[in-house]
């Protein structure tokens, strides 16, 4: 029976794991409470480019050994930036544990930040927003999300812009280092074949417990407030206009939460779902159709991704629309709900079989104050979704009158 274990080190670093039999190999992470939500607008991007920056070599090791440290043992080593959390992230064959812990260690608590490399790196993330700003399915969403928050930091370009990006130095980003990247601030978690013991002592062995334990007050962002429902087209050329509804949604910790990703699955969650049936199958008006969510630590948001010929774009629209406002008045068939909930316990149940996913869901525990579930006690509250409680969802959530909606391409849809 797997079990989540907990220790608080005295210099208040957190540490999680969890023992999955039956696997060789061992995810290990390091989340950061610091990441855009937490960023000036003038400052937009800084919490990235210091993702970015600490690759570029540290104390101990060069950019290159950084690179080859997991990769030469057949692991990975990588980091993301998200609204809420920077996270460093290696996996690895259990015996090169130590290696990863190692290694996330050095490149969190002593990276060299030069100026030199901040050159350049501002360079490549330069790139990077030029990439997505060629993607028109990634900017479509930074674009609405910038619309839904207005001047909010969930609105904020997690990348940052060009302008902001030039203007960050290697102050501010020694800056943001001595204040988030300390144990005070750093959740580990470990999930694979692991022991807890076993991870304590290499955690020792590699000096995290020795890290002085630095200001543990949270960063606190600004209360999330949304602008209200509206809608706008940002004229570009291309074969495609790509369509963004959404709206805000429940917290992650909301006892709906799990109602909204079975509603949000029937809808849109793949070719058996509502939108896909209807938008694609039935009147050939997309390709793609998908609903999304996400769930942060006091607000979420939602909604319906389609991409289509300019043509049609208002037509696709209107069918989500009229789709949506079915399900608001007249409820999922209780035939339907149950089948949501076969396919919500069988995703949930085959995502619990990967390491890294067991990583994401103890770090969450943690993170945003989540009881620790077994999958029995999982797919047990699975099966108690009611059908009264998808009425409600749908009801206080899907209703395409409170959607602000964002169309990218060469015709409106309105």
């Amino acid at each position: 029976m797997t079990q989540l274990h907990r220790t608080v080190l005295p210099n208040g670093l957190t540490v999680l794991s969890e023992y999955m039999p039956g696997v060789r190999s061992v995810s290990f992470g390091a989340w950061v409470r610091a990441a855009s939500l937490h960023e000036r607008r003038e400052k937009m991007g800084l919490s990235h480019l210091l993702e970015h920056m600490v690759f570029k070599g540290t104390e101990r090791r060069t950019a290159h050994e950084i690179a080859l440290s997991l990769e030469a043992l057949g692991g990975s080593l990588d980091a993301y930036t998200s609204r809420e959390h920077t996270v460093y992230q290696g996996r690895v064959l259990d015996e090169h544990l130590r290696e990863a812990v190692d290694v996330v260690g050095d490149i969190v608590f002593r990276p060299t930040l030069r100026e030199s490399d901040l050159a350049l790196e501002r360079k490549v993330i330069l790139e990077e927003i030029g990439m997505v700003e060629d993607t028109p399915d990634d900017i479509v969403f930074e674009l609405h999300n910038e619309l839904l928050w207005a001047d909010h930091p969930y609105g904020y370009s997690i990348l940052g812009t060009r302008d902001t990006v030039n203007a960050l130095s290697v102050p501010d980003l020694r800056g943001l280092h001595g204040r988030a990247y300390h144990p005070g601030q750093l959740v580990v978690v470990a999930s694979g074949n692991v022991e807890h013991e076993k991870l304590l002592g290499v955690l020792h062995e590699t000096g995290w417990g020795a890290v002085a334990g630095g200001d543990a007050s949270r960063l606190v962002p600004p209360a999330p407030r949304s602008a209200p429902p509206m809608t706008k087209h940002v004229e570009r050329e291309g074969a495609q206009t790509h369509i963004v509804a959404g709206t805000t949604a429940m917290a992650h910790g909301h006892p709906d939460r799990f109602p909204m990703l079975l509603l949000s699955m029937l809808l849109g969650g793949g070719m058996s779902s509502r939108l896909f049936q209807r938008v694609r199958e039935e009147l050939g008006l997309a390709y793609a159709v998908y609903t999304y969510q996400s769930f942060h630590a006091d607000s979420g948001m939602h909604g319906v991704y389609v991409a289509t010929a300019p043509d049609s774009a208002n037509d696709a629209l209107d069918a989500i629309r009229t789709e949506l406002r079915t399900v608001v008045d007249e409820g999922m068939p209780a035939d339907e709900i149950a089948m949501g909930r076969q396919q919500l316990k069988g995703q949930v149940t085959l995502s619990l079989e990967s390491v890294s996913s067991r990583m994401y869901r103890a770090a969450s525990v943690e993170l945003y104050g989540e009881p620790y579930r077994s999958l029995d006690d999982l797919l047990a509250l699975i099966d108690a979704i009611s059908d009264e409680d998808v009425t409600r969802v749908a009801r206080d959530y899907f209703d395409p009158d409170r959607f602000t909606v964002l169309s990218l391409g060469p015709k409106a849809a309105e």
